[in-house]
């Protein structure tokens, strides 16, 4: 949220007070031994080019140079996907194009991303399906929602939680107390058990089969054909098969993506590579996944993005 060259620097290490240039501030991070420096209250990781960053509890987006491109206007603001970002003014969300132009007014309570032509938004208490024109195509009917990808989505009514299909039909009988996104044609699922932070967590295919037994205390999406899975207290990682492929060792994990994986090490995030060797030291608050050859990672109380040699980016 705003133009890296100048304003980005007001934001360096001291919340919304005037800071050196830019370039100043890359030359005391060098100076001082560190590898990132933060200019953000927040950062998300980029899509379609574009990042949501926060200054000043305002949202705008930057390009991947660090040019501010959209101004920082939003009470929030999230990632693109399919031409479009959901953000927040006042206490309605709506949705904006790439040239910040607002496409769909803000009305909802609630709101996702488009993904496969839709948007899930909530409408009182209730989620339902947007298209691109703002038409409601499935009705609000649902306590909790995800957007729908690889065809479906979870959908849930506060005591299940079950597929749909594009149409709004039941796509198969099998119902879970926990169903989150399909990705690479599985999706992780607890089938209950017992309370829903204890439950075990497996994997199932687009005809609802549990092709990984549930054994896990939580499961992620697979991404690049990895999924990030807790077994105890420690992260690690398995492939389709279910195999452990990372063992459980750390103490958080953030799936995989351009080749390298956010893990937890104690209090601080890195990196890892698919062999699971550490390429990017452990020292930041929180590290967000690469996209578009960068990282937003968190330093202290501010945030800012590195390149997959740990180096400050912008």
């Amino acid at each position: 949220m705003k133009n890296i060259a100048i304003i980005c620097l007001l934001l360096a290490l001291v919340g919304c007070r005037t800071q050196p240039t830019h370039d100043a501030a890359r030359l005391d991070a060098e100076k001082r031994g560190t590898t990132a420096i933060s200019l953000f209250d927040y950062a998300s990781s980029f899509s379609e080019g574009l990042a949501a960053v926060e200054v000043c509890k305002k949202w705008g987006f930057i390009n991947t140079s660090g040019k501010v491109v959209i101004e920082p206007t939003y009470d929030m603001a999230c990632s693109f996907s399919e031409g479009c970002a959901f953000v927040r003014i006042s206490k309605k969300w709506g949705f904006i194009d790439r040239s910040g132009k607002i496409v769909i007014k803000p009305q909802y309570e609630g709101a996702y991303g488009f993904y496969e032509g839709s948007s899930a938004v909530r409408v009182g208490e209730k989620w339902g399906f947007i298209d691109k024109s703002g038409k409601m195509v499935i009705e609000p009917q649902w306590q909790q929602t995800s957007p729908f990808q690889e065809g479906l989505a979870a959908v849930g009514n506060g005591t299940e939680e079950f597929y749909i299909d594009t149409t709004g039909k039941r796509a198969f009988n099998s119902q879970f107390v926990v169903a989150l996104e399909f990705s690479e044609g599985l999706a992780a699922v607890s089938p209950g058990g017992g309370r829903v932070c204890h439950a075990d967590f497996g994997y199932v295919d687009k005809n609802g089969e549990m092709v990984i037994g549930p054994r896990f205390n939580m499961a992620c999406r697979f991404m690049e054909g990895l999924a990030v899975v807790k077994v105890g207290e420690r992260w690690g990682l398995i492939d389709h098969s279910g195999k452990m492929v990372i063992e459980p060792q750390f103490d958080g994990a953030y799936g995989f993506s351009e080749g390298l994986v956010a893990v937890r090490v104690g209090e601080k995030w890195g990196f890892i590579d698919k062999s699971g060797t550490i390429v990017i030291k452990p020292q930041y608050g929180f590290a967000s996944y690469f996209k578009e050859g960068v990282a937003a990672v968190k330093v202290n109380d501010k945030w800012g993005y590195i390149n997959k040699s740990g180096k400050f980016a912008f």
